[in-house]
């Protein structure tokens, strides 16, 4: 898969030590039945010279069913099994490094933890981040939950896709939707579940519950019939069926850039873009700045 155009919804992670006896491979094949629709080898305690068959077989499942496919920490192991990214710690080489090395089409994501440091993931050109955790987790042993105050906070003004990681259950899942998030990613509570299919189906019709509802709500703002709606783009006239001004922003492809929007001449703070309705007859400016300072 290319970087243009990533993105998903359920973020599923290998974990083995939370389904002893059972096939790797046969529990990732059900989440991905589930819902799941990106998958990333996560294994602390394997050496990376040993992780390699378990990654190719990741990789020949993920290809098998269109799904991007992650390699955690190692980039050199993500470039020989053929998967479609790395994603990175804080502790583990600068984004630059792993973009160098891994060139220009691979898929890079990395942890984040505060705000700043999500600031700082986009600057340095992640094609996504984590979110978290958001709740205690024994993936993440020692490391104190970030809570909902970083999803919000992230909601406000992350535009690169994000997902919320960290102890998310189908308990706590509604919380983390309500907090702003659109993606969520999980490890016990799906691959540890005694049917892994299930549990991603049933974290994955939240995730697509809750758009639904947003969908309908920014439909009934636009005007009946949810039918295409006129306005001035850049000063040509168009139509477009986006509902909001961030959906219209990443329609063009400009979520992650640097760009200033206006509408009906009055400037749209990035933390507004997503809540903005587009009403009919709108005047829209995006202006996007390329470099230079």
């Amino acid at each position: 898969m290319k970087r243009a155009g990533f993105d998903f919804r359920l973020y599923a992670i290998a974990g083995e030590t939370y389904h002893p006896g059972r096939d790797l491979i046969e529990v990732m094949e059900a989440t991905i039945r589930g819902g799941a629709d990106i998958v990333q080898l996560r294994d602390k305690e394997t050496p990376p010279e040993e992780l390699l068959g378990k990654a190719r077989a990741l990789r020949e499942l993920t290809r098998r069913y269109g799904v991007p496919f992650i390699v955690n920490d190692y980039p050199e192991l993500a470039l020989e099994a053929e998967a479609d990214g790395v994603h990175l710690g804080q502790e583990d080489m600068p984004i630059a490094e792993a973009r160098r090395r891994l060139g220009e089409d691979k898929i890079i994501g990395i942890s984040t933890h505060t705000i700043g440091q999500a600031r700082e993931a986009v600057r340095a050109g992640a094609d996504y981040i984590g979110v978290g955790p958001v709740y205690p987790t024994p993936t993440k042993p020692g490391r104190a939950a970030a809570g909902l105050e970083f999803v919000r906070q992230a909601a406000a003004e992350i535009a690169i896709p994000w997902v919320a990681i960290g102890g998310i259950t189908l308990g706590n899942a509604d919380e983390v939707l309500d907090a702003g998030a659109r993606r969520l990613c999980a490890v016990s509570a799906i691959v540890g579940s005694p049917d892994p299919e299930a549990a991603s189906r049933a974290l994955k019709a939240r995730i697509t519950a809750r758009e639904a509802g947003q969908a309908a709500r920014a439909a009934d703002a636009a005007g009946p019939g949810g039918r295409p709606i006129p306005l001035r783009l850049n000063g040509r006239d168009t139509e477009t069926t986006a509902r909001t001004l961030g959906e219209l922003i990443e329609r063009h492809g400009l979520a992650g850039r640097r760009i200033v929007a206006e509408v009906d001449g009055e400037i749209v703070a990035r933390s507004e873009w997503g809540k903005t309705p587009l009403k009919a007859g709108a005047a829209v400016e995006l202006v996007h700045f390329k470099g230079g300072g």
